[in-house]
């Protein structure tokens, strides 16, 4: 794992993290279908609903770049068992697609799964559906 260019780019997001709050800070790097990688931290704010984690930072990152299909996202944090991204993340990567790789990293140990594993009966957005029938009119 350690010489995995995807951990090592979610370790260098998880310095980046603030997280002045919960001092629990997770760093994430999305592998889009392409080749290009995104990465992303939480950010933490005073009003706790307002905090954005990792992997939902890192998928921001992809749409705003234009990637929407994605092979693997990685999650590193400092918690033993690795942290799995939340439902609400969960739910926000199903909407690009079910056969995404998740893998947890931790300190001593780490974890690997399909999405549709994390989420089986994720609620199917239409982006997917939307691109498989073409331009709106």
């Amino acid at each position: 794992m350690a010489d995995d260019p995807l951990v090592q780019a979610a370790r260098e997001a998880q310095a980046q993290a603030y997280a002045p709050y919960s001092r629990f800070r997770v760093g994430a790097a999305l592998e889009a279908e392409d080749g290009r990688v995104f990465t992303g931290a939480n950010v933490e704010n005073a009003s706790y609903g307002l905090g954005i984690c990792a992997e939902r930072s890192a998928v921001s990152a992809a749409a705003t770049a234009g990637a929407r299909r994605f092979r693997r996202i990685v999650v590193v944090s400092e918690s033993d068992p690795p942290a799995t991204p939340c439902g609400a993340c969960r739910q926000v990567l199903a909407e690009f697609g079910g056969d995404l790789v998740v893998e947890a990293v931790g300190p001593r140990g780490s974890g690997r799964w399909r999405l549709d594993e994390l989420l089986p009966a994720a609620f199917r957005g239409t982006i997917l559906d939307a691109a498989a029938r073409g331009p709106a009119l």
